[in-house]
């Protein structure tokens, strides 16, 4: 990643794609959120493979398209909180937006990351859609245990010199209940929401996308057969998740113009 952005003095590493030519007036811009990591070094869902769907959606689909490491993962600086990644993920909103031109705004968020994405998007009117893929509706498991987060969190890396918390403990782990999903999918709407689950998904378990769309009322529900956790290296997961973002970008001239009149 060769870009850095500052988010509560972390230095996050970042990649934004360009398409050729960007549109004079309606131009889509996407931010990419990954999730937790499986293993040390981030393992299948690395944040590694991020710039590479940011390159194509610039290269085919027209958009611009901001990847970026939350701290405490790759090269980003800090120690992961699900707070901090709130953070992380807003700034790098706010990046995408001071850095080029673009007219709309779109999150696609992967695991933790969709959750993220969902409540970003639900406390900023002016995001127009989200994007979940694999996504918990909740982080109730995380918040039964969090010391155990907080070791898994260190055993993966991503809670670095003994875990700096920026405030207790405590207030660490209550963010974990103040996040849900299914709670800020309510507030979303009626703006765009696309939930994308693996019908075979061993770690988020398919009822979760169903709470979810349910609690958005007008989500776009996607299961793919036989589909696992990792749906970034899943091709079928991946030509929805194209279509859905082409449509968007399809609308996105005519909402501008709605808007001007």
């Amino acid at each position: 990643m060769d870009q850095r952005f500052i988010v509560d003095g972390n230095q996050l590493a970042a990649h934004i794609a360009q398409p050729t030519q960007l549109h004079p007036t309606a131009q889509a811009g996407l931010v990419i959120a990954h999730g937790f990591p499986a293993e040390v070094g981030g393992g299948i869902n690395s944040t590694a493979s991020f710039p590479k769907l940011a390159d194509r959606v610039a290269t085919d689909l027209g958009w611009v398209g901001l990847a970026f490491a939350s701290r405490g993962v790759a090269e980003s600086e800090g120690n992961f909180s699900l707070g901090g990644w709130l953070r992380d993920l807003q700034g790098a909103v706010a990046y995408l937006r001071e850095s080029v031109p673009v007219h709309g705004v779109w999150i696609v968020g992967f695991g933790t990351g969709g959750a993220l994405a969902i409540e970003a998007a639900a406390l900023d009117p002016e995001i127009r859609g989200v994007a979940a893929v694999a996504s918990p509706a909740d982080f109730q498991d995380w918040a039964s245990n969090p010391r155990k987060l907080m070791v898994l969190a260190r055993d993966m890396g991503i809670s670095r010199d003994g875990g700096d918390f920026d405030g207790s403990f405590d207030d660490w782990a209550a963010e974990l209940k103040s996040i849900a999903a299914a709670d800020a999918a309510q507030r979303l709407a009626p703006r765009e929401l696309m939930v994308l689950h693996g019908g075979d998904d061993d770690t988020v378990p398919v009822f979760d996308s169903r709470a979810v769309a349910d609690a958005h009322g007008t989500a776009d529900l996607r299961l793919v057969h036989g589909g696992g956790h990792h749906l970034r290296h899943d091709p079928r997961a991946m030509a929805i998740l194209l279509g859905w973002l082409e449509r968007q970008r399809v609308a996105l001239p005519q909402s501008e113009n709605r808007d001007l009149a």
